[in-house]
């Protein structure tokens, strides 16, 4: 008897998803609670588990169908996978046939059974995964597998390997005078990739929001000189205690919690004709996973520790790189906090997470000549602060006084200790 493998529930107020990927393929030993497939909603992906063990039947649904919750996409028949598939029962000619035409025409990766994150690292290094030996369960790959095939630089050799036989058979079937001028121009392929659920519901949001709220930027600058001090004096101690390193989003974190109580429309939001305020404060991390960024949300950051914060933190950004937040972890925020420092950012406009009214952008900290109150130059460690806010609740005044408020609590950093 066979047994329905349908779309779980996604979360409150999410009914369809995009079937990302196969993971097992039909003929398959299943075990119950593996993963069969990935699924892609608005915000996170997540796996489909075998409600039982057997074999793997037909593929309901393909890859990039949109399916609601409940939909069938596959079922699974008693047994242990002894009887394979038609594929897997083919004659040994018509096998070996078909291995020799997908090495040409098919994507490597496609014939091998990926975890959602190990196939984000092989697509964006480029890798084929038939080249790397896997040490996960049943010789799976995992992403330590991939991470150290890339560091070691099997890949390269690989990848020329590749691109002597294409230049050889352009050659053999062009001329050796075409072959040559071809070599000379270069490549000019082009690829067309279908965006991800994610990545859509991103440009969909960002544009509302430019196309709803009155968007105004504010900038400020602050001298991270006592932060850094701070950190240098305690990080071992920090770590130590804590087990996690100390880090400066705990710092505007908490800045941020003290400005947005003396602020609080910054912590507001327009719904309708009303303004909800809010009494607590939970922040979004913007932190980047394979498929775009996403914003996990710290909350009731007024009542964290600063090791509370770096501990969520951290989590956040391991768990966004292997694609297993929750949507419930992403829900809400009433203020969101981008560090486009880490990636080398100067300064930036960044765009405000609806229906938050306000973001604060912080940048690269970088050597700058700074004229101190004695009158005497000194190069100081500077940062850009950068708070877009929605111009229709938010005054001009208040978003100075914002910025002040974070500038003054960072270059004192004794302020966030008396809340002062």
């Amino acid at each position: 008897m066979a047994t329905d493998v349908t779309v779980p529930a996604l979360g409150e107020s999410i009914t369809e998803a995009t079937l990302g990927e196969w993971l097992k393929q039909p003929g398959d030993a299943v075990e119950a609670d593996e993963p069969l497939a990935s699924l892609e909603t608005d915000k996170v992906a997540l796996e489909v588990p075998a409600p039982v063990a057997g074999v793997l039947g037909e593929h309901v649904v393909a890859v990039g169908d949109t399916v609601e919750v409940g939909t069938i996409i596959t079922s699974i028949e008693a047994g242990d996978g002894a009887v394979a598939s038609s594929a897997k029962a083919a004659p040994a000619s018509t096998t070996a046939t078909t291995s020799a035409e997908q090495n040409t025409d098919e994507d490597p990766a496609s014939s091998i059974t990926l975890s959602p994150a190990v196939r984000r690292l092989v697509l964006e290094h480029g890798v084929d995964p038939s080249q790397i030996k896997g040490t996960g369960k049943d010789g799976r790959l995992t992403k330590d597998d991939v991470e150290k095939y890339v560091k070691s630089g099997a890949q390269e050799s690989a990848a020329e390997k590749e691109t002597a036989k294409a230049a050889e058979a352009q050659s053999a079937s062009s001329g050796s005078a075409s072959g040559n001028a071809k070599s000379e121009q270069g490549s000019r392929k082009e690829e067309r990739v279908r965006m991800t659920r994610l990545r859509q519901t991103v440009a969909r949001r960002l544009k509302e929001a430019q196309d709803t709220a009155a968007l105004l930027t504010t900038f400020n600058d602050v001298d991270m000189t006592a932060v850094m001090e701070a950190r240098s004096k305690y990080k071992d101690l920090f770590a130590k205690k804590h087990g996690v390193r100390l880090g400066f989003m705990g710092f505007f974190a908490k800045a941020a919690c003290l400005a947005l109580k003396d602020v609080p429309s910054v912590n507001a939001q327009i719904d309708g004709d009303e303004i909800v305020y809010h009494d607590y404060v939970d922040i979004s991390v913007a932190v980047s996973a394979p498929n775009g960024l996403v914003v996990p949300v710290i909350r009731n950051a007024e009542n964290m520790s600063f090791a509370d914060v770096e501990n969520t933190i951290g989590d956040f950004g391991k768990r966004a790189q292997d694609g297993t937040l929750t949507m419930a972890e992403m829900k809400g925020g009433t203020f969101t906090i981008s560090n486009g420092g880490v990636f080398g950012s100067l300064m930036s406009t960044p765009i405000i997470n609806p229906p938050q009214s306000a973001v604060l952008g912080l940048h690269r900290i970088e050597q700058r000549a700074v004229v101190m109150p004695d009158g005497e130059i000194k190069a100081r460690p500077m940062m850009y602060l950068a708070l877009s806010y929605d111009h229709r609740l938010i005054d001009g005044r208040e978003a100075v006084t914002f910025l002040v408020r974070i500038k003054e609590a960072i270059e004192d950093p004794t302020r966030l200790l008396i809340d002062l």
